[in-house]
């Protein structure tokens, strides 16, 4: 729901792939060290980052045109994330550092307590197309760079630091109105259902495929109006209908509740429509992107400000992770000046993907803008 980055979501995505492989073979791409990248893992962590919901509900299908402007961006994300991750799975081996299974379990049944149950936790994963050993094998990266990145960055900020930033910058410790609603969504996207009738029916043309697209949103609309018509009549039985209906499944276990939001963190539809209710009162259906909402807001914050005692760990937090942030840059820096990283397949040499690029945006001048970008992992 959040409106989230486009480049944000690609680069968590790119976060969530298979170490590199140490075994040389016709498919090899890129040679980082001792470590050899196949064509097969920028596959498969390439298809990662494309086939995320977000560029297709903005009907791009990165897949079909691979010298697409955003194609070679999202290629030159990847090449750089895959050497970068190369070289620190080699430095956390020297440094012999790994994590325990103790330790694996910890932080696993940390971060299923903030969802609820196992249970509940199982279909959020099902939910996303993740698998619980993806799951597991993610957390365990996570946790292991975690350590390594505790080990090359010992970094400790006490309070009159954390005062002094709270002093100078007390506006982004101010909040804005703020309400707390629930939901049930009907997913509905014209552009996923588009290219899911696609996918199914290889034969129909353009007008076939918008015509059975329509009906599937009628369809889902309708429902969507049925559940409205449902609580209008038992408003108190919202968050059993949520449970039961909603196809945001991490909202859903929670009986749709959303938790308290600023007007600006979700997408105007929705957000207007919550903004414009008394608490305890339900929206009529409301369309976004994501598809068919049905709203309740429970409850209604005024805007004010945090005090340094409520921000003081969060500033703590902050402050230490952009110094971590900013010695481990330095750290990948250095890892490249002392590898040896061949592109044994010039098509993934980032030097040429941003060539490809500028040629693009040439074509376009609203796209020039993009050729100015830093240049990442160049060797």
């Amino acid at each position: 729901m959040n409106k989230l980055k486009i480049i944000a979501f690609a680069l968590l995505a790119m976060f969530i792939f298979t170490g590199c492989s140490l075994r040389k073979n016709d498919n090899d791409i890129i040679k980082v060290n001792d470590t050899v990248i196949t064509k097969s893992e920028f596959d498969k962590a390439y298809n990662t980052v494309v086939s995320g919901k977000m560029f297709e509900q903005m009907g791009i299908d990165l897949k079909k045109d691979p010298n697409n402007i955003f194609a070679l961006m999202m290629k030159e994300q990847v090449v750089s994330t895959l050497v970068v991750k190369a070289l620190l799975n080699e430095e956390m081996d020297k440094r012999k550092i790994d994590v325990t299974k103790e330790e694996l379990e910890k932080g696993e049944k940390e971060i299923i307590g903030k969802f609820g149950t196992k249970e509940q936790f199982m279909q959020i994963l099902k939910a996303n197309g993740v698998s619980y050993e993806k799951f597991q094998k993610d957390l365990k990266e996570e946790m292991k760079m975690k350590k390594f990145v505790d080990s090359v960055a010992m970094v400790s900020i006490g309070e009159s630091v954390a005062k002094k930033y709270y002093d100078d910058n007390i506006d982004k410790f101010k909040y804005p109105q703020r309400v707390r609603a629930s939901h049930i969504l009907i997913s509905a996207n014209i552009n996923q259902i588009k290219n899911k009738i696609k996918k199914e029916n290889k034969d129909l043309t353009e007008e076939e495929i918008n015509v059975k697209a329509q009906e599937e949103m009628k369809a889902k609309f309708e429902k969507a109006q049925k559940l409205h018509a449902q609580l209008k009549n038992a408003p108190k039985t919202f968050a059993k209908v949520a449970k039961e209906n909603s196809e945001d499944v991490a909202s859903a276990i929670r009986g749709g509740d959303l938790g308290f939001f600023a007007k600006d963190e979700m997408v105007e539809p929705f957000s207007q429509t919550a903004f414009s209710l008394a608490p305890n009162t339900i929206s009529d259906v409301v369309q976004t992107d994501f598809g068919y909402h049905i709203i309740m807001v429970t409850d209604r914050n005024e805007a004010g400000t945090l005090s340094f005692e409520q921000s003081k760990k969060d500033i703590i937090n902050y402050l230490e992770g952009q110094d971590k942030v900013e010695i481990l840059k330095n750290k990948i820096e250095n890892l490249k000046k002392e590898a040896k990283i061949e592109y044994i397949n010039p098509e993934y040499n980032p030097e040429e993907i941003q060539k490809k690029i500028k040629a693009e945006a040439e074509k376009n001048p609203e796209f020039k803008a993009l050729t100015t970008m830093p240049q990442e992992n160049k060797k």
